[in-house]
């Protein structure tokens, strides 16, 4: 299989974003994309994919600040989405 142009990672990340499971965490990583996925490279590309493989009780749990993010967790990325919902 051919390796996906960026163009079409970003819109299955986009997709993948807005339908995780909890309308909440919908919002929260949906959100986020859509600010901020026509900028990503290639490298913030597989973060944010990374992410989306965190259950959504967890990332939820993180950005409401219900629970501490775990040190093995706290990556750039996921530090952009808590600044970015005014979690840090």
């Amino acid at each position: 299989m051919a390796e996906l142009d960026i163009d079409t990672r970003r819109r299955r990340l986009r997709f993948r974003a807005w339908h995780r499971g909890i309308r909440e965490t919908d919002l929260i990583m949906g959100r986020f994309a859509d600010a901020h996925l026509d900028s990503f490279t290639m490298d913030d590309i597989a973060d944010f994919e990374g992410l989306l493989d965190i259950p959504d009780r967890d990332i939820l749990d993180w950005v409401t600040g219900a629970a501490p993010v775990p040190d093995s967790q706290l990556t750039p990325m996921l530090s952009r989405i808590l600044v970015f919902h005014g979690t840090r």
